[in-house]
Parts: C-alpha cells; sequence; structure tokens
C-alpha cells in the first residue's frame, strides 16, 4: 500500500496546484460539448483511442473552470497510467487518492474529480457509482476501451452518465492546430494552394495531435510505431491476457493497410491461421480499443447487416500508412477512411450498399427508418470510365431504394452539379465538404 506522502508526490506531479497551466491549442467542438454536459451534473465520460487529445481535453476544461473563478484547490486530476500507481491499481487506490487529496488540499467546496485512463482500474465504475450517489464531487473520467467502458458504464452507471467520443483530429482541427484559418467562401479560394498542401500532409500522417509537433518525418514515423505497438499491448494484449501478441500484429497491420476493403472473419480465419472464434475475438478486441471501425452492408434485415462481409477501416491514416508498404497508391483509400471518420464525427447512420449486379456505394447514410442519401468516394473523376464506374453505382442503388435519394461524390476535383442518366448528383471537392465550404451535407 502506498504511504499518503507518497500518493500526494504522485498528484502534486500532475497538478497545477503551485504551477501555471500548460500551454494548450483547443478543440471548440469538443469544449462546447463537455461545457453542455458537465451542467447536467452527470458523471462525464471521454471515450476514444489513446493519445488521441482526451487528457488535453480535461486540460482545457480545467481552464474553463479556473477562468469562471473556481479555485485550482478544487480540481483533482489523476493519471491512472502514473508508473508510481502500477502495482495499486484497485479501488482502495481511488480512495486513497480522494482522502489523500481532501486532507492535504482541504478544498473548500465540492471537488471537481478528473480521472485519466479510469478503466485500469477494476470496477472503477462502483467506486464512481459511490461518489455519485454522494453527490461528494464533479465527476470527470476519460478511457481508452469502448466494450469494456460500454459494458461496465452500460450496467452500474446506466442513466448517471453523459459520454463523449473523442477521435483524432478533423482536418478543420489540424488546420486550427497549424494556424491556417478559413472564415469564408473566398478565403477557401484564395488559399486553394496553400489548403491543398495541409491536405495532402493531413492525408499522410493522420491527425494524432502530437504529430504536428514534431519537426521531421522520421520522427513522425517513430511516434506512430510506438502509438500502434502500446494500443496492441497496453489496451488488447495485457487486458485480455492474449500470449499470441505476433499474429494480432499481424492481422491489426493487414487490417490497417487494407482499409475500405471487404474482409469477413472466414477469410481473416484462414489468412492468419486461427480457428473462427479467435478471429472474431481479435477484430472485436481491435475494435475495442479503437484502432479499427466495422462498417456493414445495408440491409433492411438486422440479421443480414450483421452475417455480410464488413468494411473496415482505421482511426487514423497516418497509422494506416505506417504498416503499409504501398503508401504512394493508397490515396484514394485515405480518402475514403478520412470521409468514413468525418461522418462519425457528424452522428451519422452509416453503411457500405452492394447493388444486385455488384456495384458498390461507399456510403449509405440512413436516418431513422429512411434513406437519405448515397456516397461515392473517388479521388478524381476526371476519366470518363471512373466517372461512369461511380455514378452507374449511385443510380442503380438509388433505384434499387426505390428512393429518389441525392447522391453525391466526394473528390479532389472541383466541385459541379452533373447531369447522369436522367438524375442530378452532385460532385463536391473534398476539402470544401470537410470545411462546410459548400451547402453540401
Amino acid at each position: 500500500m502506498l504511504s499518503k506522502e507518497e500518493i500526494f508526490e504522485a498528484l502534486t506531479s500532475w497538478n497545477y496546484w503551485n504551477s501555471p497551466m500548460p500551454e494548450t491549442v483547443q478543440r471548440p467542438a469538443y469544449e462546447m460539448q463537455i461545457m453542455r454536459k458537465a451542467k447536467a451534473g452527470e458523471i462525464l465520460i471521454l471515450k476514444g483511442v489513446r493519445r488521441s487529445g482526451k487528457s488535453t481535453l480535461l486540460i482545457n476544461e480545467m481552464k474553463r473552470l479556473v477562468a469562471e473563478g473556481h479555485d485550482m484547490n478544487r480540481i483533482l486530476y489523476v493519471n491512472f497510467e502514473d508508473p508510481r500507481f502500477i502495482n495499486h491499481l484497485n479501488l482502495e487506490l481511488m480512495e486513497q487518492i480522494k482522502e489523500t487529496y481532501l486532507e492535504f488540499m482541504a478544498p473548500e467546496d465540492k471537488p471537481f474529480f478528473f480521472f485519466d485512463e479510469v478503466q485500469n482500474i477494476p470496477a472503477w465504475e462502483k467506486w464512481l457509482l459511490k461518489e455519485y450517489a454522494t453527490k461528494s464531487a464533479h465527476l470527470y473520467v476519460t478511457g481508452s476501451c469502448s466494450s469494456l467502458m460500454s459494458r461496465e458504464i452500460g450496467t452500474a452507471l446506466s442513466g448517471r452518465y453523459l459520454d463523449i467520443e473523442v477521435f483524432p483530429l478533423s482536418f478543420q482541427e489540424f488546420l486550427d492546430f497549424i494556424g491556417i484559418t478559413v472564415d469564408s467562401k473566398a478565403e477557401r479560394v484564395s488559399k486553394k494552394t496553400e489548403l491543398n498542401r495541409a491536405f495532402r500532409t493531413f492525408m499522410d500522417q493522420g491527425g494524432f495531435p502530437k504529430m504536428v509537433e514534431l519537426p521531421d518525418d522520421e520522427s513522425r514515423q517513430d511516434l506512430l510505431s510506438s502509438y500502434f505497438d502500446s494500443i496492441l499491448l497496453r489496451d488488447i494484449v495485457a487486458r485480455h491476457n492474449l500470449t499470441n501478441y505476433r499474429t494480432l500484429e499481424e492481422m491489426a497491420s493487414f487490417l490497417l493497410a487494407n482499409t475500405g476493403s471487404l474482409n469477413s472473419t472466414n477469410k481473416l480465419k484462414n489468412t492468419f491461421g486461427l480457428s473462427y472464434e479467435k478471429a472474431k475475438d481479435f477484430c472485436g478486441f481491435l475494435e475495442e480499443a479503437y484502432l479499427i471501425f466495422q462498417l456493414h452492408r445495408f440491409s433492411w434485415s438486422v440479421k443480414k447487416q450483421l452475417a455480410n462481409v464488413r468494411k473496415f477501416y482505421s482511426i487514423d491514416t497516418g497509422l494506416a500508412n505506417r504498416v503499409s508498404f504501398q503508401v504512394g497508391s493508397r490515396q484514394g483509400q485515405n480518402l475514403e477512411n478520412i470521409i468514413f471518420l468525418d461522418l462519425l464525427r457528424r452522428g451519422e447512420e452509416i453503411y457500405y450498399y452492394k447493388t444486385k449486379n455488384d456495384y458498390e456505394v461507399d456510403f449509405l447514410v440512413k436516418e431513422g427508418k429512411t434513406v437519405r442519401q448515397l456516397i461515392q468516394v473517388s479521388y478524381s473523376i476526371a476519366d470518363e470510365q471512373t466517372k461512369k464506374r461511380e455514378c452507374t453505382a449511385l443510380k442503380i442503388a438509388a433505384e434499387e431504394l426505390g428512393e429518389d435519394l441525392p447522391c453525391l461524390v466526394l473528390t479532389m476535383d472541383r466541385s459541379e452539379t452533373i447531369q447522369w442518366q436522367g438524375m442530378t448528383i452532385e460532385v463536391v471537392n473534398v476539402i470544401d465538404w470537410l470545411l462546410r465550404c459548400d451547402d453540401v451535407s
């Protein structure tokens, strides 16, 4: 058991009771959500892949609280990945931390507790539930494992929490981080070359916030490798007590290198020499750790959706590029992956669609019981054969679905409206779409 002095020493190194808060970049979209949801008085949970910026969002929320007049002594931040806690990760530690903080800092009003990577504490939700019931503190937590967090908060904390899913930087946030502003359509046009260059960088290195600070490509590649290893080792191998790390690593690399491609559990089973159950488990573990996402084929039957072959996407194009040996030929895959992630950020319910004669539509957007939009992604449709393929897929899909659906092609080409065999298709430049420069959703 750690002594109170040892605990307080660890807490002092992480908190800002006697030191200035660090310089950080704001992420307004998330910070507005945090501010709004924090006012509800529920437990606030930030979920997402490690290194996506959850800890910085906690710091920015602390800054907001201090700016509103709250004493810094009322704010406690705990990093449960601190190596000093490694052999003491239990509920008793959480209670010890609370008691130590209250004794040494003696806050005069209800404190704010910020617990980072709380999933490292077994049964953490029980302790939070106790604190919630006694209303002894305002509670903020972060976690890097989706199913673990969902399973626990779906039982003990049901109805007592609000959550926010945190992704690596969007392209708009990436521009904010590197100091490029676009406040109007006119500015979008005047900065076209600069924005195109920034987008190519974003597509190549991805959106992990720390990447922006690094001076050279070698450092960025090393950092991405460390992120990849850390996610596999900390969030999967250690949590599930796996022994065959090499196979897990090979499957993760394969799925990241083949983003947007169709894969099935049977195919993965055969490729990596695993049992069906083990292949299914590995896919689930990779998804739980937010490393990959699975996109299901659209069907009005939920059973058919689950049975159909899935498409896999990466949490970050930089990670996908890092494990791929064909970076130069990944432009189309990266573009599709970026659109996929932005649709998730927008809260859309999305699927891919296959027509009866095997044309594929990249994304089908559903709202309630209605299909709202069909989206194709192509790096360029300047080639007539490419344009024919993409537009034909949209037309056949719209006819099969029996609705007059808005159809969109996202591309690096200029934005325009085209007529294709009696239907109207909006072609929108990807950067315009990501920055909401056009009134096309």
